[in-house]
C-alpha cells in the first residue's frame, strides 16, 4: 500500500475520557509534585539481565502477547512464553507480573506447570479416527493467553499450538516435511478465584483449528500458505455483552477472525462444539482477505466502551518482529458486520485506523513488532490503556539478536469526539497530573505519521509551534490550546495532549505529547523537543 499524505481534518477528543489514575494536585502543590517525580530508569535493552537468574529484575522484560486484568489492588499482565535466549523454557507457561501502578511490575512466575494431558489425549483420538499413528512426544507451543475477570472469577482462555506434521507426526522441521500441514492448534480455559493466588483449574477444550478440507491435508511446499484448517484455533479474546452475553473471539491468518457465543456458567461453547459441524465452530467477523487464506492478520482483541455503544475489534497485522501494526474496526452489534474509519465494512479488506506501527524518534534505535495488543480499562478512573510487546531492531546496540528483545509497553489511550482510540507516543509512567498551559507548546517537537510501509519504521519529522501561534514543519497552520479537554488544534486537525516520559532523552525527563488522526485514519504522533 502507497503511504498516504497528511490531510489534516478535525477529530477531536471527548473530554470526558481525560481523567488519570492519580488525583489532580492543588495548584499550590503541582510544582513540588512534578519536581519531585521520578520515572523507570530501567534500560529498553535487557539483554545483560534477560537470564532466569535476573527474573527479580525485568520489570517489564520478556513480554510477548500481554493480556492484563486487575483483582481492585494489583494489576496482572499475563502472557505467551517466548522469551529473549529462551530465559523461560523449562520454568512453567504463560508467564505473569504484578504491578500496583502499570509501571512497576514484579515477576511471579507461571500461570501453568506443565501441559494439560487433554490436550496429547484429544490430539490422538483425532489422529486415531482418521486412521493417523498417535504422537508419542507433540511438539507444543503456548501462546497468546487472556485473562478476565466474570462474576467471582478470573477465567484464562489460552492456546497450545501443535508443531507437528499432520501426515508423519515428526516435529516441524524442513528435514521432517512430508507434503503435509501441521496439526491443529486448542483453546482451553482455566479458573481461579484469586490471581494473588496462582491456583488455576483447568476445564478443558474449549475450541481446537477445524479444517473443511476432510482428510486433504496436503501442502504443495512450505512456501504454500492456503490453509488446510479454516479457522486457526489461538488467539483468544474475551467480551461480555451489556445484555449479559459471553463470546469468544478467536483465529489468526487462516479464514480470519472467528466469534463463538459461550455460556456464562461453565466458560464453554453455548452449543457444543463438533469439528464435523461447521454451524459450531463460530461466525466468521473479519477477514482481510476473502480469497485467501493467507491474511497476515491475527490477534484480536475485542472490548466494549459503554461510552461510545461500540464494540472494537482490534488487529494485529504482518509479521511479528518486525512489520507488526495495529488496526482497530468497530460495530454496534458483536458479530457485526464491522466499519473502519470511513464508515465501510472491513471484511475481506483492509481496515483503518492505524493505531500503532514501527517507528523511531530521534536518540533512539526505536521500536517494531508493536501489536498484539491487549486493551483494558481502569474501572475506577474510565482511563483506557494499551499493551503491546516491542521489538528492538536487528542489530541494536551492535546485537544481532536484538530483534528477539521483548519489552512489555504500556500506552495510555484517548478517544476521539467520534469514537475511536488514538495511542499515546510514549509509554505510560503515571506522571502526576499538572495543568498543561499553553507556552509549553512553544518550542521545536518531533512528529511521526505512522502511515502503512511494511517492514519500515516511520520517522520523525521536525515541527515547530511559535509564541504568535503558527506552525511550522510537518504540520502548518494556526494552532490552539483547550487546556480543559487537553487538545491541541493545529489548522484543523484536533489532536490529544498528554505530559508524559521522554523515554528517548538521556537522562529521561518530562514532556508534552501528542496523539490523533488524520482524515486517513493514519496516526499522527508529536513530542516536545
Amino acid at each position: 500500500m502507497a503511504s498516504m499524505a497528511l490531510i489534516v481534518v478535525a477529530y477531536s477528543c471527548k473530554d470526558d475520557e481525560v481523567s488519570s489514575d492519580l488525583p489532580v494536585i492543588e495548584e499550590e502543590e503541582q510544582q513540588d509534585v512534578l519536581a519531585d517525580y521520578k520515572g523507570p530508569v530501567y534500560a529498553d535493552d535487557y539483554s545483560a539481565i534477560a537470564s532466569w537468574e535476573n527474573r527479580s529484575s525485568w520489570n517489564l522484560a520478556n513480554v510477548h502477547d500481554p493480556s492484563v486484568v486487575s483483582d481492585g489492588k494489583y494489576y496482572y499482565m499475563y502472557g505467551t512464553d517466548a522469551s529473549y535466549g529462551n530465559a523461560l523454557e523449562g520454568h512453567g507457561h504463560f508467564p505473569y507480573k504484578k504491578s500496583k501502578d502499570l509501571v512497576n511490575w514484579d515477576f511471579e512466575g507461571t500461570a501453568m506447570a506443565a501441559t494439560p494431558d487433554w490436550v496429547k489425549d484429544t490430539l490422538n483420538n483425532m489422529r486415531t479416527r482418521v486412521g493417523l499413528d498417535p504422537i508419542a512426544d507433540p511438539v507444543f507451543g503456548h501462546w497468546a493467553p487472556v485473562v478476565r475477570k466474570v462474576g467471582d472469577k478470573y477465567r484464562m482462555y489460552y492456546s497450545i499450538v501443535v508443531d507437528n506434521f499432520i501426515g508423519n507426526g515428526l516435529p516441524n522441521t524442513e528435514a521432517n516435511f512430508d507434503n503435509t500441514w501441521t496439526e491443529r492448534a486448542f483453546i482451553g480455559m482455566m479458573e481461579t478465584s484469586s490471581p494473588l493466588l496462582n491456583d488455576w483449574e483447568d476445564k478443558g477444550m474449549v475450541v481446537c483449528s477445524v479444517s473443511d478440507r476432510g482428510t486433504d491435508w496436503s501442502r504443495s511446499s512450505t512456501g504454500d500458505w492456503s490453509g488446510y484448517f479454516k479457522y486457526n484455533a489461538i488467539d483468544p479474546s474475551l467480551v461480555v455483552t451489556p445484555e449479559g452475553e459471553h463470546w469468544l473471539v478467536y483465529g489468526s491468518w487462516h479464514s480470519g477472525i472467528a466469534a463463538l457465543q459461550l455460556n456464562p456458567e461453565t466458560g464453554l461453547p453455548l452449543n457444543e462444539f463438533d469439528v464435523n459441524d461447521e454451524s459450531t465452530w463460530g461466525t466468521t467477523i473479519y477477514t482481510r482477505n476473502s480469497s485467501s487464506r493467507w491474511q497476515a492478520s491475527e490477534g484480536p482483541e475485542i472490548i466494549y466502551n459503554e461510552e461510545t455503544d461500540y464494540y472494537y475489534l482490534f488487529l494485529a497485522y504482518d509479521e511479528l518482529s518486525v512489520a507488526y501494526n495495529t488496526r482497530v474496526c468497530r460495530s454496534r452489534n458483536i458479530t457485526g458486520p464491522y466499519e473502519g474509519f470511513d464508515g465501510s465494512a472491513v471484511i475481506g479488506k483492509d481496515c483503518f485506523p492505524i493505531i500503532t506501527h514501527p517507528y523511531a524518534f530521534n536518540n533512539h534505535s526505536g521500536w517494531v513488532g508493536i501489536s498484539h495488543c491487549c486493551v483494558f480499562q481502569n474501572e475506577e478512573t474510565g482511563d483506557w490503556y494499551y499493551s503491546s510487546q516491542g521489538r528492538l531492531p536487528a542489530n541494536t546496540n551492535s546485537n544481532a539478536y536484538s530483534n528477539a528483545i521483548m519489552m512489555g509497553h504500556v500506552r495510555k489511550i484517548r478517544w476521539t469526539e467520534d469514537g475511536w482510540p488514538v495511542v499515546m507516543p510514549e509509554r505510560y509512567t503515571a506522571v502526576p497530573e499538572k495543568e498543561i498551559t499553553e507556552d509549553e507548546f512553544v518550542g521545536s517537537w518531533e512528529q511521526i505519521t505512522l502511515n502503512y510501509a511494511r517492514g519500515t519504521q516511520q520517522s520523525s519529522v521536525a515541527l515547530s509551534l511559535s509564541s504568535d501561534h503558527k506552525a511550522t514543519g510537518a504540520l502548518t497552520g494556526t494552532w490552539s490550546f483547550d487546556a480543559a479537554n487537553k487538545v491541541l488544534t493545529i489548522g484543523s486537525l484536533e489532536l490529544c495532549v498528554e505530559r508524559e516520559l521522554d523515554w528517548e532523552a538521556s537522562p529521561r525527563e518530562l514532556t508534552i505529547v501528542f496523539s490523533g488522526l488524520n482524515s486517513s485514519g493514519v496516526s499522527i504522533w508529536g513530542k516536545k523537543n
